[in-house]
């Protein structure tokens, strides 16, 4: 109890403390909006596009920062210093926008092509700035290296509110057209027809995108902006496929990387280090923060309830298991005619491991659709003998559909009946039966069995 107490006055320690505040709350406030863009960009398939923009607006940065100097600002006018960075990086992200679309429209370049041309040359342009800036603007360069590789642990509360305005801004302009968005994003020709203005759309979207971008970059840099795009979006989509919940979730995931990403970054270290220690062990916030956005992503694609491997895998494994213990009940259904069957006789008949195999048998027999007689054999109970004329009444009647109505070769008809009678559900076997007349008889003659409801 005192230890989850501690843990909860440690936490809340990061919002009332003056020196963790900013970094905190600027980091969640950056994550959280580029979460919400970054659904955007996953769903439109222009993951890369955030990566080649966060690179351009490196130039619009640099030169932030010598207009700044130029205009006599020093590291003490940080409001005005952070104002000019931003608006430079705002303007140069556009700028490599347009060029994008420039090589892929005009020039017909594809569109990775144009996306690493840009990436390339926007961010060698900004190194070139930066190699003189460094001389001429010494004490105002060490802004340009932060929003190069991230430093959030420098933020303050003045942050807090430029990153708050800004993000207002952009979940507001989401907010405003989100349906236009969900049009857009997944149909764009219907939105034309319901003379929604997709180009105006297209534009406030690239501005968001941008937006979130210049937001973020102070953070977690240039470098790694574009993970703080896609990896709680991609996190958010594996729990559903609606937008109104992949939208709240995306953001969700923001705040806790922003959140956890801090939280870690003073927390490991403190943990790690010896007592007495002179050395000191730090972790930069900003690839934290990475980190645990790509944790969030990648148990998401593990265990998400419907599309996590994890998940996944389990229920193939689950429905292999039913249809081996379909194919059992069936071969002894087929084979006892009231006689016990032993353990080779059943074995003869599958593909499965022996081990596999007695496992399978030994969960039949435990839910009483077998049992073992004296002889050490199997033998059906009712209800196994009512489950094994089931599937081979359902493997049947799917044998003549296939004849009768779609006018198949009865002799290459067995093995779609072999897949599909252990996913016939009653109301697909009610029509069936409707639609070919109850038929009484296979394509091979055979009897098909009767319901129980029948009999």
């Amino acid at each position: 109890m005192n230890e989850s107490f501690e843990m909860q006055q440690t936490m809340l320690q990061f919002f009332t403390d003056p020196i963790l505040r900013g970094p905190t709350v600027g980091c969640m406030l950056m994550c959280l909006s580029a979460a919400l863009v970054g659904v955007i960009v996953f769903l439109r398939r222009q993951s890369l596009l955030g990566e080649s923009l966060s690179h351009a607006a490196y130039p619009g940065v640099v030169i932030g920062i010598a207009v700044a100097g130029a205009m006599g600002f020093d590291e003490s006018s940080e409001w005005w210093v952070s104002l000019l960075v931003m608006s430079g990086a705002f303007i140069s992200a556009l700028l490599g926008l347009w060029c994008i679309s420039f090589l892929e429209k005009r020039l017909k370049v594809k569109s990775d092509a144009a996306l690493c041309f840009v990436l390339s040359t926007f961010f060698g342009i900004g190194l070139t700035l930066a190699s003189r800036v460094q001389f001429t603007h010494t004490l105002l360069f060490r802004q340009a290296q932060s929003y190069l590789f991230g430093q959030a642990a420098t933020m303050n509360d003045m942050h807090i509110w430029i990153y708050g305005g800004l993000s207002a801004v952009l979940i507001g302009a989401i907010a405003l057209l989100y349906k236009e968005l969900q049009v857009i994003t997944f149909d764009a020709a219907y939105a034309k027809s319901l003379n929604i203005p997709v180009k105006a759309v297209h534009t406030a979207i690239f501005i968001l995108i941008v937006l979130a971008l210049v937001i973020g970059i102070r953070s977690v840099g240039v470098v790694l902006m574009s993970a703080m795009l896609i990896a709680p979006a991609a996190a958010a989509r594996q729990f559903s496929n609606r937008l109104y919940i992949i939208f709240p979730l995306a953001g969700l995931f923001g705040l806790l990387s922003g959140f956890f990403g801090n939280y870690l970054s003073v927390k490991v270290p403190e943990m790690l280090e010896e007592p007495g220690s002179v050395e000191h062990m730090f972790l930069p916030t900003g690839p934290m923060i990475v980190m645990v956005a790509t944790s969030i992503c990648v148990l998401s694609l593990l265990f998400a309830p419907q599309r996590g491997v994890f998940v996944r895998a389990l229920r193939i494994a689950s429905f292999r298991f039913k249809t081996i213990s379909d194919n059992v009940i069936k071969s002894i259904w087929r084979q006892s005619n009231g006689k016990n069957i032993t353990f080779q006789d059943i074995a003869r008949y599958q593909t499965v491991s022996k081990v596999y195999l007695k496992i399978v048998l030994a969960n039949l027999t435990y839910n009483g659709w077998l049992r073992r007689n004296a002889t050490g054999g199997y033998e059906l109970t009712h209800e196994g003998s009512a489950w094994g004329a089931k599937i081979v009444r359902l493997h049947r009647l799917w044998e003549v559909y296939l004849v009768d109505y779609l006018g198949a070769c009865a002799e290459r008809v067995h093995h779609s009946a072999e897949e599909i009678e252990h996913v016939l559900t009653p109301e697909i076997e009610n029509e069936l039966v409707k639609l070919l007349n109850d038929p009484k008889r296979d394509p091979h003659h055979k009897p098909i069995p009767r319901r129980e409801d029948d009999l």
